[in-house]
């Protein structure tokens, strides 16, 4: 456990709960806790699904730019990969992710939702890479994770201007799955990990799989991809019994043992 980001574990779902007041600025420690919770969110069999949450007040208000404003052009290349990666171990975790957005997700805030599978966002939260007000760019995955997610011409104005996009149009663009009231926010978040706690595990890795590489490669490649990833499913202990549990019961009726 880290001293500002714990991994917490209750009935299956893990919830990597980002805590340094008051804006859960993310600096070069908090970095490395999220890769550590995010890998411990991965290793363990106790986990299968995953929450990413700021708290009631705010997500991530982006980088600890004090920190930031000291660093030289060296510095930054020795650890602008160390940035992404750190983020992007949390796009790694082969379990499903929902990012709880209350409050800010900016900067790197918002590149760490980026991370996750799906967005549930209060209706009052903002997003946003306002980087460009800094003279830079989003490091730590905003560029190719928002193009990919809206559309490049939707990311390019988002990053262009720096501004903040409110929850509504978040929905619209599909920067975000669901908005909430701020309350309802981590318990819609919970309720859908929950619902994914007892699917089988390895088609649920392989799904998640496919689709992240495939968006990564041509149509034929993808194809082939997923072709291999659904035939290896062939091999589990879970395919066995929803099968026969379809078979004899009928469809979701399955008892999966993530095996």
């Amino acid at each position: 456990m880290g001293e500002f980001v714990r991994l917490e574990v209750a009935d299956g779902v893990g919830t990597i709960r980002l805590d340094r007041p008051k804006m859960n600025a993310l600096d070069t420690v908090m970095q490395e806790e999220i890769r550590s919770a995010a890998d411990e969110a991965a290793d363990r069999d106790d986990v299968r699904a995953v929450i990413v949450y700021g708290g009631e007040r705010v997500f991530a208000a982006g980088a600890d730019i004090k920190q930031m404003a000291d660093m030289s052009y060296t510095d930054m290349v020795d650890r602008s990969a160390g940035l992404q990666s750190s983020l992007g171990a949390v796009a790694a975790i082969p379990k499903p992710v929902v990012a709880a957005i209350t409050g800010y997700a900016l900067g790197g805030g918002l590149e760490l939702a980026l991370c996750a599978d799906v967005r549930f966002c209060a209706d009052d939260a903002k997003v946003g890479q306002p980087e460009i007000l800094l003279g830079i760019i989003p490091g730590a995955g905003g560029t190719q994770r928002l193009a990919r997610l809206v559309g490049p011409s939707r990311a390019k104005d988002i990053i262009f201007t720096g501004r903040f996009v409110d929850a509504e149009e978040a929905l619209r663009i599909g920067l975000v799955d669901r908005v909430l009231p701020g309350d309802e926010v981590l318990s819609a978040a919970t309720e859908w990990a929950e619902r994914l706690v007892a699917g089988p595990a390895y088609a649920l890795r392989a799904a998640k799989q496919s689709i992240d590489r495939g968006l990564a490669v041509d149509l034929e490649t993808g194809l082939e991809i997923e072709r291999l990833a659904f035939a290896g499913l062939f091999a589990t202990e879970d395919r066995g019994i929803g099968m026969r549990s379809f078979v004899e019961h009928g469809p979701g009726k399955a008892r999966f043992e993530g095996r």
